[in-house]
């Protein structure tokens, strides 16, 4: 019975035995299409690997970008092409055959302009020098093989794509007032890949906030801060905020300053100054630029140092400032003084009924 079935029954107008044949080829078919694209794939990577020529890097990434369920897919079209259907069936299976070739192939495609622009892009430690540029050409690289598909499927289904292009003009001004804001973010993410005020990884400041990039996308940049939660802030709100790289510093220029009594010996003014100098010189890492006495403050001497610590590490300008400030203690010590501190002086006066009066005025 099953036999009889099998040679003479029908399905869809076909008979059960061509379903079982077109079948049985459309698994043949995706077998082998499947296996080469994954036999090329390992081969290219292997002597990528071993010559180190870029292109058969690109080459590989290409093998790479096969879609298994697109090869499925146009396995099974293309035997369906060989089954008998109505009048339009045929017109339909070749449209469909056109536009899954020509997914495949977009992606074929977008693997190797992007391949290609990774390594034509340069390298810096395994990452690509400009990787915010990079990803702009890719993303509009991308949409333009996209949009060419659509286009070329559209022509091939009967569309008058003139026309059609021309309403997408006058639809993309619309679409362009509506989304100002990310195009505004688009365009700063450009700005930023071609000037380049930062990369990721560097540690940058702006407004109140701080953090190493790890991202700089399309639309915004990604940060994470010292506390450990993400940042992230829209390219063009970034780019109107004043930006401190602390990464690109060559040195750190350190500005201190501290208060002495007004009434510090005059004579050990000078010992002062002498000695806070020596304190930042005999600091290896550091070069002292000057150290005075810069004024008289409403509550004593002040003092103003500057020097320049080679390592621009925030670390390292700490460890530093801590050995000075000890420093400082351990000298104020040994010559009796004291820093100055905000204090009232409670001066005696007489009254007019014989009493006396406690006026105060700021000083020690």
């Amino acid at each position: 019975m099953t036999h009889d079935w099998l040679l003479h029954g029908h399905w869809f107008g076909n008979p059960v035995l061509a379903w079982v044949i077109a079948g049985a080829g459309a698994l043949l078919g995706y077998l082998v299409a499947h296996s080469i694209a994954i036999f090329l794939k390992s081969r290219l990577r292997k002597l990528a690997e071993r010559t180190q020529r870029p292109g058969l890097f690109v080459a590989a990434d290409v093998a790479g970008a096969t879609r298994g369920w697109l090869l499925a897919l146009i396995a099974i079209v293309a035997a369906l092409d060989f089954l008998q259907f109505g009048r339009n069936a045929g017109h339909w299976l070749g449209q469909l055959t056109f536009v899954l070739i020509g997914i495949q192939s977009a992606f074929w495609v977008g693997a190797l302009v992007v391949g290609w622009l990774n390594r034509v892009a340069g390298r810096d430690e395994g990452h690509p020098v400009n990787p915010v540029m990079l990803g702009v050409l890719t993303w509009v690289i991308q949409s333009i093989i996209w949009i060419t598909l659509l286009l070329a499927a559209l022509a091939n289904g009967g569309v008058k794509i003139t026309a059609f292009v021309a309403s997408l003009g006058v639809g993309g001004v619309a679409v362009a007032l509506a989304l100002q804001n990310v195009l505004t973010d688009l365009f700063s993410s450009i700005a930023i890949g071609l000037d380049k005020p930062f990369e990721v990884g560097e540690y940058i400041a702006f407004g109140t906030d701080q953090g190493t990039v790890t991202k700089v996308g399309i639309k915004s940049t990604r940060l994470r801060s010292l506390s450990g939660e993400e940042l992230a802030i829209s390219n063009s709100q970034l780019l109107r905020n004043l930006i401190h790289n602390y990464s690109r510093m060559q040195e750190r220029r350190v500005v201190f300053n501290f208060r002495l009594p007004f009434d510090t010996p005059r004579d050990k003014l000078p010992e002062i100054v002498a000695r806070v100098r020596g304190f930042i010189e005999k600091e290896k890492q550091t070069r002292f630029d000057r150290g005075y006495l810069s004024g008289f403050g409403e509550y004593g001497l002040d003092f103003e140092f500057v020097y320049y610590v080679l390592d621009p590490g925030y670390n390292v300008f700490v460890d530093i400032q801590q050995r000075i400030n000890l420093d400082m203690l351990d000298a104020w010590q040994e010559l009796g003084i004291e820093f100055a501190v905000p204090a009232r002086k409670l001066h005696p006066m007489p009254t007019a009924d014989g009493g006396i009066l406690q006026v105060a005025d700021a000083g020690q």
